[in-house]
Parts: C-alpha cells; sequence; structure tokens
C-alpha cells in the first residue's frame, strides 16, 4: 500500500497533502519553503521515502476559461524537472479554484489573514489531492 501526495507549487511556499495508504482519507501534510529546485528535490525524496508515497500529483494552474497563464508554464518547467529528477511520474491535476476554496475553508474554521498564509498553501494541496483521489480511485 501506497500513498498518493500532492503537490501546490509556489514561488515562496510549496505545500503537501497526502493520503492514508489505503487512499480513503485525504488530508494537508506540510508547507515547504521554496529554497530552491535541488532542495526541493531532496525534501520530496525524503517524503517520499519517509512516507511511501507512490502516486504524486502537481497541481496544473490554468486561467478561468482553461487558458494557460505565465504561472501554467512555470509549473510546467518544474513538472518537467521533476519527472526528470525522481523515480516516480509526476502526474498534473486541474487546480483551478483551489486557493479560493482553502480561503473559504480557512475563514470558516477561524482563521485570520496572517494564520491563513501560513497554511493555505498545504490546504491548496489538499483539494488538489482530494479532487484527484475522487477521480482516479
Amino acid at each position: 500500500m501506497f500513498r498518493v501526495m500532492a503537490i501546490d507549487y509556489g514561488e515562496k511556499r510549496i505545500g503537501i497533502a497526502l493520503t492514508d495508504p489505503l487512499k480513503i482519507i485525504s488530508k494537508p501534510f506540510c508547507v515547504l519553503e521554496n529554497k530552491g529546485k535541488k532542495q526541493f528535490i531532496e525534501d520530496l525524496e525524503d517524503l517520499i521515502k519517509k512516507q511511501n508515497v507512490g502516486d504524486i500529483v502537481l497541481g496544473y494552474p490554468l486561467g478561468h476559461d482553461g487558458q494557460q497563464t505565465k504561472k501554467t508554464l512555470e509549473v510546467l518547467k518544474i513538472h518537467e524537472y521533476l519527472n526528470k529528477h525522481l523515480d516516480q511520474e509526476v502526474k498534473l491535476q486541474d487546480e483551478r479554484f483551489t486557493t479560493v476554496e482553502a480561503n473559504e475553508e480557512l475563514k470558516k474554521m477561524g482563521y485570520n489573514y496572517m494564520e491563513a498564509k501560513k497554511v493555505i498553501d498545504m490546504v491548496a494541496a489538499y483539494m488538489i489531492l482530494k479532487s484527484y483521489v475522487q477521480e482516479k480511485y
């Protein structure tokens, strides 16, 4: 049994979410500071090994109408880099509106702006993971 990992990639912070080994429960896991591609790969390899990750999905930020944006092109470069340097294939998952949904959830939970800023990336990763698991499993 292996876990599925979702990544919400950002210039400053990278959100990570994981499923349980049975892929029944998805949950926010952690936020990594973005310290460059090399450190990102090292952090991911460590998480993959420690958490027994089999599938990896990267949030794919399309514009509202499905068009590619500057952020989309940045994520495509990261996607290519991850696939070149990790043993597992990294799949793309549409992440339109996940940050908005994550902000709404955090507001409902009583987080203020500064508190939400610290965890928004892993909650967005959770939203990406949840939609991926619902489609695939």
